[in-house]
């Protein structure tokens, strides 16, 4: 009896430690999930100069045509084709001959009218007293007076055939109208020449300064003068940087002229003539380059990194972080993308935090644990994101 009795009491002590034992556990706090850890960026307003590198072609400031004035063989070139010439240098020498002896022709005529006037002037002369003393016509006296005009005027036009007959003398030597590159020569000698010819002898092109051509849309005008009035330039016209077929710019800098701006009527784009100093002639016509012309100008644009915007049906936002701690999702208009950043139409001010990394975690009003970031690079936000 005394043993059944042990036995009973031992179970129920069991029964009660077990009880004990399962009220302890769930009377236990139970231990919630941490914080989620993101990195913001405290945004604040900066000036932002958007560009954009376009193809252009390069053409000569001025180009001259070098054509015969007058009409004959050439016997000799006087330059090294592919040199730097300077305006009055000779470049060819047409056959002088011809336009010797017409000027030696003109010059024996102008002797000739000389005398005759000379000879007209004595007999009016002698006749002049005659006349007063009625000794002679009046008639007599009125011709040989008009034998002295037309003695004057037949000087007068010899002395001009003189001068054309040496004018065309001085043009059998061509000379370069201005200073320059000149090309290959388009003439040999022996060649017969002629004004009326249509092939030049040789181009002559001024490359010290030249012409960057550029296509824009038209639409893009209005951008332009935008930036020009944010880019004043003591010169006027916006900077332009020109740059190789690699991306490295020139060790020159040209500006926008915005008299030389015209649109295409077949393709309704704009054509930018951008004048550039080339003292180092390293700029050749006809050459293709790219030029960095500036897009727009934001003095007080915000930025936010691209991983930190996230679109829900299209439409983008922003997680921020307020100053308790708790996140917050903000609708937010994107503009143009620079160097992996949106700017920020409209939806942030200046201040706030916006998350870069982490966002995956992230639900409206949760308390968040916050990490200060400088805009990290996409890599390090998707490691952290993972």
């Amino acid at each position: 009896m005394k043993i059944e009795k042990c036995c009973r009491f031992g179970a129920l002590h069991v029964l009660v430690l077990a009880a004990l034992v399962g009220c302890g556990a769930a009377a236990e706090p139970e231990i919630g999930a941490p914080a989620p850890l993101v990195t913001v960026v405290t945004v604040a307003p900066t000036r932002l100069d958007l560009t954009e590198d376009l193809p252009a072609r390069v053409a000569p400031v001025r180009i001259a045509e070098i054509r015969p004035q007058v009409s004959g063989i050439v016997q000799r070139r006087l330059f090294e084709q592919g040199a730097d010439v300077r305006a009055g240098q000779h470049l060819f020498e047409i056959d002088p001959a011809p336009f010797r002896a017409e000027e030696e022709t003109a010059a024996a005529a102008l002797q000739r009218a000389e005398a005759a006037l000379a000879r007209a002037s004595t007999h009016a002369e002698r006749l002049e007293p005659l006349v007063k003393a009625d000794a002679i016509s009046r008639q007599v006296y009125d011709d040989a007076v008009s034998q002295r005009q037309q003695a004057v005027a037949d000087v007068a036009q010899a002395r001009a055939t003189l001068s054309r007959r040496r004018l065309d003398l001085k043009f059998a030597t061509v000379e370069s109208p201005i200073s320059g590159r000149i090309d290959q020569a388009l003439v040999t000698e022996g060649a017969l020449v002629s004004s009326s010819d249509s092939m030049p002898m040789a181009r002559v092109q001024q490359i010290d300064q030249v012409y960057v051509d550029v296509r824009r849309p038209a639409s893009s005008l209005e951008a332009l003068h935008e930036a020009m009035a944010e880019q004043p330039s003591p010169q006027g016209g916006l900077l332009v940087s020109i740059l190789r077929s690699d991306g490295s710019p020139y060790e020159v800098t040209g500006r926008i002229l915005f008299s030389g701006i015209n649109v295409d009527a077949s393709t309704g784009d704009l054509l930018l003539r951008v004048l550039v100093n080339n003292p180092q002639q390293r700029l050749l016509p006809g050459m293709f380059v790219r030029a960095r012309v500036p897009r727009a100008s934001y003095p007080h644009a915000i930025l936010v990194p691209q991983q930190a915007v996230v679109r829900i049906d299209g439409k983008p936002h922003v997680w921020t972080v307020d100053d308790s701690d708790k996140a917050r999702f903000v609708a937010v208009e994107l503009g143009e993308v620079s160097e992996g950043q949106y700017r920020i139409g409209s939806g942030l001010s200046a201040g706030q935090r916006v998350v870069d990394a982490g966002t995956e975690r992230l639900a409206e009003d949760v308390q968040v644990k916050v990490q200060e970031s400088q805009a990290l690079a996409p890599a390090e936000a998707a490691a952290l994101a993972r």
